[in-house]
């Protein structure tokens, strides 16, 4: 099995391919699952993503077809690489511009330094509660759908890992961060919670990721241009085994 090849001859997706998609902003991780998938039709091949990435996000992900679907949840437990802005000074339901702000809050007493020292609070071992309005499952139902009927759901603390925090532009209320972290982190929950930590509201504003595992955005495809790359190849003999 081959990971992703610069020359489109190269590929053989039915044997398995790794590949490294650019996420766009509002397209959901499977969105562009379906989009690759139907690109094979009328061929029947097993297509799915590593690591999903919630709609306002983009930025890299890990797209496997054929064999290469066996390895996904390796590449999913890979650590992340984050860039994003966070807006200080107010919160949303859903921790992030899904949602409209819901409390504001005064900003003047915060500082470059104040802001900085924050950060230690959040790296290495931390317990983070998920968003309530995220894909996770309970009772076979996702979080959003009860959040979005108004419905409290009882969220439980997950253990992650924060290996780098870094502000990397202050102009408040935006600050931009980078963040490196374990499978299964929230950066909209690691947002808020540092909002709080400040004596301030905060919610995530952009986010995009940037590297998962050893896998990096600059070596990703645009959609449309893998699309058409498959369309022009799935009619080869090695698309068709």
């Amino acid at each position: 099995m081959s990971e992703l090849h610069p020359k489109h001859k190269d590929f053989n997706f039915a044997e398995g391919e790794l590949l490294l998609v650019n996420k766009p902003y509002r397209w959901t991780s499977f969105d562009i699952v379906g989009k690759i998938r139907n690109a094979f039709k009328p061929l029947k091949l097993k297509v799915g993503h590593a690591g999903t990435l919630d709609p306002l996000a983009t930025g890299l992900l890990i797209v496997c077809t054929g064999k290469m679907t066996k390895q996904i949840d390796t590449f999913q437990a890979e650590e992340k690489e984050y860039t994003g802005t966070m807006t200080l000074g107010a919160t949303t339901p859903s921790y992030d511009m899904e949602t409209e702000p819901d409390k504001t809050f005064d900003i003047t007493h915060l500082t470059e330094q104040s802001l900085n020292d924050a950060l230690s609070q959040f790296m290495g071992d931390i317990q983070q509660y998920p968003p309530a309005h995220s894909a996770i499952k309970v009772n076979g139902e996702r979080l959003y759908e009860k959040a979005r009927r108004g419905e409290d759901v009882e969220l439980k603390a997950r253990s992650v890992t924060i290996k780098e925090f870094e502000l990397t532009r202050i102009e408040l209320p935006e600050v931009d961060f980078r963040v490196v972290c374990s499978k299964g982190t929230y950066i909209r929950s690691l947002v808020n919670d540092f909002g709080q930590a400040v004596n301030s509201g905060a919610y995530l504003s952009k986010l995009r990721r940037t590297r998962s595992g050893n896998f990096r955005i600059e070596d990703a495809w645009e959609v449309m241009e893998l699309v058409n790359i498959i369309r022009e190849l799935k009619t080869e003999p090695e698309v068709q085994k």
